[in-house]
C-alpha cells in the first residue's frame, strides 16, 4: 500500500507525540500572570480605586482587633519581602484557603489581581477542606522553579460603629452576620455547653457536611468561648487555632512537593463596610525553603 507524503508526515507526528520524555519531573511550566510588571507595581495598580483609609475607623478596628493591618498595607508588606526571595507574578501561584462567603473575595481578589489566578483550598469558615489531595493537585500546578504563596483563615465582619460579627453588604439594607458559618457553628456549641443543644446524630449528612466539620471541629472550644467578654471577637481566632493544626498537617504532609519556595500566610480576615478597606490580622507568616524546611518566620516584618 503506497502513502502519500501527508499521510507519512502524519504519522510521523502522531509517533513524536508518544515517544517517552526524558525521565524525571515533567514541565509543569505556567506563566500564571504574564507581563514583566513588578509586584510591588501591581500592589498600586491593584488598590488604586480602594478607598482611602479612613483614620477613626481604622481606630476602631485596632481597638477591637489589636495587631491588625488594613489589605493595602498587608499586601504592600507581603510582597516586598516576597519579592526579596523572589517571588514574582511570573512564577507563583497563589493558593487561598478563605471562606465560600463572597465578602472574603476582598482579600482574594486583591492578591489575584497581583499574582494571578488562586487555587482554592477552603470552604467554610475557610477550613481547608480540599486537604491533602487538594494540596497534592495544588503543588502540581506551580511553575518549574517556582514559589507558592498559601493565604487562609477565617473572617469576621466589623460595622462602621464597631458591632462584631455584622458587616454592611453592598445591595442589603440589613446589616448581615459575618461570618454566617462560624456563627452556626458558635451557636451550635453554646447549645451543647449550656446543655439546651438539641444533638444531631445526622451531623456528617453530604447535603451539608461542611457545616457538620465545623461544627465538630470548634467543640474543643467551648469553654474558651464561653469565658469569652466578647464571644464574637474571640470566635474567628478560635476557629484560626483550628484551623492552623489543619494547616500546619497538611503542609507538613505535602512539603516534599515545595519546589523552590513556600510561603505561608495565616490570620483573620477583617471584613467592613463597602466604602472601607478591609482589614486582616496575620498571625503567621512563615518560609519554606526547597527542601521543605521552616527557615524563617517572616511575621515580625507585617507588625
Amino acid at each position: 500500500m503506497k502513502l502519500s507524503l501527508a499521510s507519512l508526515a502524519l504519522l510521523a507526528a502522531s509517533a513524536s507525540a508518544f515517544t517517552a520524555s526524558p525521565a524525571g519531573r515533567v514541565s509543569t511550566s505556567l506563566n500564571i500572570a504574564p507581563g514583566e510588571t513588578k509586584a510591588s507595581e501591581k500592589v498600586v495598580q491593584a488598590f488604586a480605586d480602594k478607598p482611602e483609609e479612613d483614620p477613626e475607623f481604622d481606630a476602631l478596628v485596632k481597638a477591637n482587633f489589636p495587631g491588625a493591618i488594613n489589605n493595602r498595607d498587608l499586601a504592600t508588606r507581603v510582597v516586598e519581602l516576597l519579592e526579596e526571595k523572589g517571588f514574582s507574578p511570573s512564577n507563583t501561584l497563589l493558593a487561598t484557603s478563605l471562606c465560600a462567603d463572597e465578602l472574603a473575595r476582598v482579600l482574594e481578589d486583591e492578591f489575584v489581581s497581583i499574582y494571578g489566578n488562586n487555587f482554592n483550598l477552603g470552604g467554610l469558615s475557610g477550613f481547608p477542606f480540599a486537604g491533602n489531595t487538594g494540596w497534592g493537585a495544588m503543588s502540581a500546578h506551580v511553575p518549574d522553579n517556582g514559589f507558592c504563596l498559601t493565604i487562609h483563615g477565617p473572617h469576621v465582619g466589623i460595622t462602621k460603629d464597631g458591632l462584631i460579627g455584622k458587616v454592611e453588604r453592598s445591595g442589603i439594607a440589613l446589616v448581615d452576620n459575618c461570618c454566617g458559618s462560624a456563627i452556626a457553628a458558635s451557636n451550635y456549641l453554646k447549645g451543647i455547653t449550656d446543655g439546651s443543644a438539641n444533638i444531631n446524630p445526622r451531623i456528617q449528612q453530604f447535603t451539608d457536611f461542611q457545616q457538620g466539620a465545623v461544627q465538630e471541629l470548634i467543640l474543643p472550644f467551648g469553654k474558651r468561648l464561653a469565658r469569652a467578654g466578647e464571644r464574637m471577637r474571640e470566635l474567628p481566632y478560635a476557629l484560626y487555632d483550628s484551623q492552623e493544626v489543619m494547616v500546619t498537617d497538611i503542609v507538613n504532609t505535602g512539603k516534599g512537593s515545595i519546589k523552590q519556595g513556600l510561603a505561608v500566610l495565616g490570620g483573620i480576615q477583617i471584613n467592613t463596610a463597602p466604602d472601607q478597606l478591609d482589614y486582616f490580622h496575620p498571625l503567621r507568616f512563615d518560609y519554606y525553603d526547597s527542601d521543605g524546611n521552616l527557615v524563617e518566620n517572616m511575621l515580625p516584618y507585617l507588625r
